[in-house]
């Protein structure tokens, strides 16, 4: 996990340790694939095709896991509240996207470390969405 980089000891980020730009490819369109079968949660995405979402998604967990910053540099500080803020995110829109986010997080086969890591955060920002009372 560690090398030698100009005499420093240099710790991988989570995004280079899980396997980089093809993990959170792969996570976000797996979630992705969920949203789009559940016609009660795909209505909550505005967008007639989920591709834009699924990339910003995407960009988004890199940068946040210490990949690329392209997302920051297309869309500025990710904002995440003030974005989601015209959308009314409940109790149940928060249960519909773990529950979508959870089978796409176990099917990357992770080691229960890096599972553990991404799922708190994942249950984290989903609960900090929370804008609507039930």
């Amino acid at each position: 996990m560690n090398e030698i980089r100009r005499g420093t000891l240099q710790e991988q980020t989570f995004y280079e340790q899980v396997g980089g730009e093809e993990t959170f490819r792969r996570l976000v369109h797996r979630f992705y694939e969920g949203v789009a079968g559940d016609p009660g949660f795909r209505a909550m995405y505005p967008e007639e095709d989920l591709g834009p979402a699924e990339e910003r998604l995407t960009l988004f967990l890199m940068q946040y896991w210490g990949g690329p910053t392209t997302y920051s540099d297309n869309r500025g500080h990710p904002r995440l509240r003030m974005r989601h803020a015209p959308f009314t995110v409940d109790r149940a829109a928060h249960d519909a996207w773990l529950r979508h986010m959870r089978v796409a997080v176990d099917e990357l086969g992770l080691s229960e470390e890096h599972e553990t890591t991404l799922w708190n955060y994942l249950t984290y920002a989903a609960a900090s969405m929370i804008n609507a009372p039930d």
